[in-house]
């Protein structure tokens, strides 16, 4: 018996509602999911830079963004990655949680390829799980120690982790130095307690308990009775976790207490903001552990410091020159995998041997790329290395 056919009208239904389906598939799908494919063929590349951009952490996202937009141009001014521009586009995260994971799901809906920033660790936090689920890989300028506990394959850090500044930093000051006596103020943000618990962790190690330890919060101003406590300790130096702005006004008022110890800290103690807010005579004799001392310290960094001078009329610092080792990164890895998207971006990160500004980058499972800092003073206004 012959087969009857079924009605015209069914199977173009059919048809219809399979290229509907696909299409929608396809529409939802982030950069990376199983559902896309692993490489974009044509287009720009989008990348976001997202960073403080307003409120006492905007030093930071300029700086970083300026030196993450030095090395898009540059790559760019040698036509892209494969004939494609890079499209690089800055999102103000305002320091603020809330704010960066509501920038995350702009970026998994707007199909950005990856994401370089954001100083604030906490904010980076926020941001990762986002991340993560739309398989967008983030070269994160965030060194807390909570980033590498978060085990996210899309995660990547362009500098050290506080337990490596912090380490080196308590070392120096325990051993090289001598130093028993020492004090320690931290503010209580992501940033401040990962430097309190990183620091105190190491310098009990080389068999040193502080004198005091001060915790102050991220919004105080007034630091007069944390200070008045330091100083009756008569320490031989003091360790201080907190960011450039902070960092400066604590010191600041501790000279004005009366307190003559020197200052020990990370990466916001090696910044011309710190400086500046504190004042010059002020920070002199301070103490810093650093990836990135000075402009003058090798051959590339003298070559980035002039470029980043004549594009922005300023001087470039660490913060800079880490989104700069971050971008050049993310954009060899996108080059070396034919602009690979998603995980196959990820691991392309990875598997990227890169030797910058601050050190030989080199990626294992966790995420971070580079473990060593190096001391520095203050000395007449100036970071150098120490002698």
């Amino acid at each position: 018996m012959s087969r009857i056919p079924r009605p015209l009208t069914t199977t173009r239904a059919t048809v219809c509602t399979a290229v509907v389906l696909t299409a929608a598939l396809a529409a939802c799908s982030a950069p990376g999911d199983s559902s896309s494919d692993s490489k974009a063929s044509s287009g720009p590349i989008k990348i976001a830079v997202v960073d403080a951009q307003s409120g006492q952490l905007s030093s930071l996202g300029d700086w970083e963004y300026k030196g993450a937009k030095l090395a898009v141009d540059e790559w760019n001014k040698k036509g892209g990655i494969d004939g494609r521009k890079i499209q690089l586009k800055l999102f103000d995260d305002q320091g603020d949680p809330t704010a960066g994971t509501n920038i995350a799901r702009k970026l998994a809906s707007e199909k950005y390829v990856a994401m370089l920033g954001t100083a604030e660790s906490a904010v980076t936090i926020a941001m990762a799980p986002v991340l993560q689920q739309a398989k967008i890989p983030n070269i994160t300028s965030g060194q807390s120690d909570k980033l590498v506990a978060l085990k996210s394959p899309y995660l990547f850090l362009n500098g050290p982790t506080s337990t490596t500044y912090d380490s080196t930093l308590a070392q120096y000051l325990s051993k090289d130095k001598g130093y028993k006596k020492i004090a320690m103020i931290t503010n209580n943000g992501s940033f401040g307690t990962g430097e309190h618990d990183a620091f105190l962790k190491a310098a009990k190690g080389f068999g040193v308990s502080p004198s005091t330890d001060q915790v102050v919060t991220t919004d105080q101003k007034d630091f007069s009775a944390a200070l008045t406590k330091i100083r009756s300790k008569k320490p031989q130096v003091v360790f201080i976790g907190s960011e450039e702005v902070e960092a400066g006004l604590i010191v600041k008022q501790a000279r004005d207490l009366g307190i003559t110890a020197p200052f020990a800290g990370a990466a916001p103690q090696g910044t011309p903001v710190f400086i500046d807010t504190a004042g010059k005579a002020a920070v002199e004799g301070t103490i810093v552990s650093s990836p990135y001392l000075s402009n003058d310290a090798s051959d590339a960094s003298k070559k980035f410091a002039a470029a980043y001078k004549a594009a922005y009329g300023k001087d470039a610092e660490l913060h800079g020159a880490k989104a700069y080792d971050g971008a050049n990164i993310l954009l060899t890895a996108l080059k070396t995998s034919k602009a690979a998207t998603g995980r196959a971006l990820a691991d392309a990160i990875r598997g990227t041997a890169y030797k910058g500004l601050l050190g030989d980058f080199g990626y294992d499972a966790t995420g971070v790329g580079i473990t060593k800092t190096t001391i520095g003073v203050i000395s007449d206004g100036k970071l150098a290395a120490q002698q």
